[in-house]
C-alpha cells in the first residue's frame, strides 16, 4: 500500500517538473528570438573583449567619445533603417548629408543667411532629395539601388560645384553647438550625442506605438497585402523617403558641430557605415522586421569594433576588414532565420 500511494503522489510531481523543464527552453528561445537581443550580446562581448586587452577602453572619456564617433552614423542608420525596414535602400545619404552640411555652412559664412535659417535650409534641402529619391521609386517604379545610386552621384558633383573643392571654416557657434560639451560625472558629453539618442527614442515610438509606424512594416513585410488593407503605398514611401532625407540634414547639422568645418569630402563612406548599423542590428533587408533599438546597437559595435583595435593599435584597414566580415555573417543569418519563417 505505500508503494501505490507513493507512486500516485510523485506521479503528478515528476510530470511538473518535466513540464517546468520544457518551460526553460522555450523560455530561452523567446528570448534569443528578440530582434535586439543578438545584437546587445554582440556589443557587449566587443566591449567585454576590448576591456580585457587595453586599460583605455572603459573609461568614461573614451566611451563618450565612441558616442561621439557615431553619432552622425547612427543618425543616418535611423533614416536608413525606415527605408530598409520597406525593403528600399539608400546608398545616397552619406552624399546628401555632405551636400546638406555645405548648404548650410556656405550660407552661413559666405551668403550671411543667420544661421538657424541656413540650418533650415540644409535640412529641406536633404528632404528634398529624400523627396526625389522616394518619387522616382514610387512613380517611375524605378529600383531604389539604382534610384539611390544615381542621386549619390548627383549630391556628390554638387557638392564639389556648390563648395569649389573648399572647406567652409570660421562657422558661427549656432553651427557647431551641438559639438559642445556638458560633464555627466565625470565625463563630458557633447549634445550631439543626445540628440542622436533623441531621436532613436522618437523613432522607436513611432515605429512600435503608431499607426504609421506598423504601416511602414506592412509595406515592408506585404506590400500587396498592405494595398488591400487601405495603406496607400505610394504616399508613404514617398514620406517615408522624405523624412529620411531630413534625418540626413539632421545628420550634417552634428558632423558640423564634431568637425566644426563644412567639409566637401565628407561622408564618402558614411553611406555604407549606415547600412552596416543596420544589418548588424539586426533589420532584414528583406523589408518588414527588425527594431531600431538594435540598430542603435549596431551603430555602437562599429564605433566600439574601430575604437577597440585602434586603442590595440591595429592598422585602420583590418578594422575595415572586420567590419565587413561581420556585415556578411549578419546577413547569413537574417537569410537562414528568413528560411526558417518560410
Amino acid at each position: 500500500m505505500p508503494e501505490t500511494t507513493s507512486t500516485e503522489t510523485s506521479g503528478p510531481a515528476v510530470a511538473d517538473r518535466a513540464g517546468r523543464g520544457r518551460d526553460v527552453p522555450a523560455t530561452v528561445a523567446r528570448f534569443a528570438a528578440v530582434p535586439t537581443v543578438g545584437p546587445l550580446a554582440a556589443l557587449l562581448l566587443a566591449c567585454l573583449f576590448f576591456s580585457l586587452n587595453t586599460d583605455r577602453f572603459l573609461t568614461g572619456g573614451n566611451l563618450s567619445l565612441v558616442v561621439q564617433q557615431v553619432m552622425e552614423v547612427g543618425t543616418l542608420a535611423v533614416g536608413q533603417t525606415i527605408v530598409i525596414l520597406t525593403a528600399g535602400i539608400d546608398l545616397s545619404n552619406g552624399a546628401v548629408m555632405a551636400f546638406g552640411t555645405i548648404v548650410m555652412t556656405r550660407l552661413a559664412v559666405g551668403g550671411h543667411v543667420p544661421a538657424p535659417l541656413a540650418i533650415v535650409i540644409g535640412i529641406v534641402v536633404c528632404a528634398a532629395f529624400g523627396a526625389v529619391n522616394g518619387g522616382l521609386v514610387t512613380m517611375a517604379r524605378l529600383p531604389a539601388f539604382i534610384v539611390t545610386l544615381g542621386t549619390l552621384n548627383i549630391a556628390f558633383a554638387l557638392t564639389h560645384i556648390y563648395s569649389h573643392e573648399q572647406t567652409v571654416t570660421g562657422l558661427p557657434k549656432a553651427l557647431t553647438a551641438l559639438g559642445q560639451t556638458f560633464p555627466l560625472g565625470n565625463t563630458d558629453v557633447t549634445y550631439g550625442s543626445v540628440v542622436m539618442l533623441a531621436l532613436f527614442a522618437v523613432a522607436w515610438y513611432v515605429l512600435r506605438f503608431t499607426a504609421a509606424g506598423r504601416h511602414v512594416y506592412a509595406v515592408g513585410d506585404n506590400p500587396e497585402a498592405a494595398r488591400l488593407t487601405g495603406i496607400s503605398n505610394r504616399r508613404l514611401l514617398i514620406t517615408v523617403y522624405t523624412i529620411a532625407g531630413a534625418v540626413y540634414g539632421l545628420a550634417g547639422l552634428l558632423l558640423v558641430g564634431r568637425t566644426t568645418v563644412g567639409d566637401p569630402q565628407a561622408g564618402q563612406t558614411d553611406n555604407l557605415d549606415s547600412i552596416t548599423a543596420v544589418v548588424l542590428g539586426g533589420v532584414s533587408l528583406f523589408g518588414g522586421r527588425g527594431s531600431i533599438v538594435g540598430v542603435l546597437f549596431g551603430a555602437l559595435i562599429v564605433g566600439v569594433i574601430r575604437n577597440g583595435l585602434q586603442l590595440m593599435g591595429v592598422a585602420a584597414v583590418y578594422q575595415v576588414l572586420i567590419t565587413g566580415i561581420l556585415v556578411i555573417l549578419a546577413v547569413g543569418v537574417d537569410r537562414l532565420a528568413r528560411r526558417r519563417r518560410m
